[in-house]
């Protein structure tokens, strides 16, 4: 089923309260981000670095002026490949009550033409093992769990402190 209307642009400040809103809401994202009416300014350095760089686009996706849904693209230059470029998308998140009604598809299906447009490789993605929903929507789309993915967590930032700082 497709959305009727939705469009996609590149995120701006303002959007970052609805951001992190749609990253925290589900059981993962709920633990790991922080929302209410003082937002983190770690969130606002994130977003000034991520704007900052030409390799990178954090989108939101609108249904009637409204933030509906997200993701972040990075494309990443590769040596392997001949030279070639690779999409690598994180945070991909759709409002609740838009779940499961075709806008993940839609922002999918827009990422791989974005990864089209910029001459890439591939288009890839790591999805947490719990996310089992994830992993089944991933695949319909045609992803293949081809790799195995690894992180070492090197510990939570300090309190007041953004953890990323934006380029001087």
């Amino acid at each position: 089923m497709a959305i009727e209307g939705f469009t996609v642009r590149r995120a701006v400040v303002g959007d970052v309260p609805a951001i992190v809103a749609m990253l925290a809401d589900d059981d993962l994202g709920g633990v790991r981000e922080t929302t209410g009416s003082d937002l983190d300014p770690a969130y606002l350095a994130a977003f000034a670095a991520i704007d900052a760089d030409p390799h990178q686009e954090l989108v939101v996706a609108e249904l009637r002026g409204e933030p509906v849904g997200t993701l972040h693209l990075t494309f990443i230059p590769y040596l392997s490949y001949r030279g070639g470029w690779v999409a690598q998308v994180s945070a991909v998140r759709t409002i609740s009550a838009l779940r499961g009604q075709g806008l993940g598809h839609e922002l999918m299906g827009w990422v791989i033409e974005r990864a089209r447009q910029r001459d890439c490789h591939h288009v890839q993605l790591t999805s947490d093992k719990r996310r089992t929903d994830a992993h089944r929507f991933y695949r319909d789309l045609g992803f293949v769990a081809s790799h195995e993915g690894m992180q070492l967590v090197l510990g939570e930032p300090t309190p007041g402190r953004a953890r990323i700082r934006p380029p001087a």
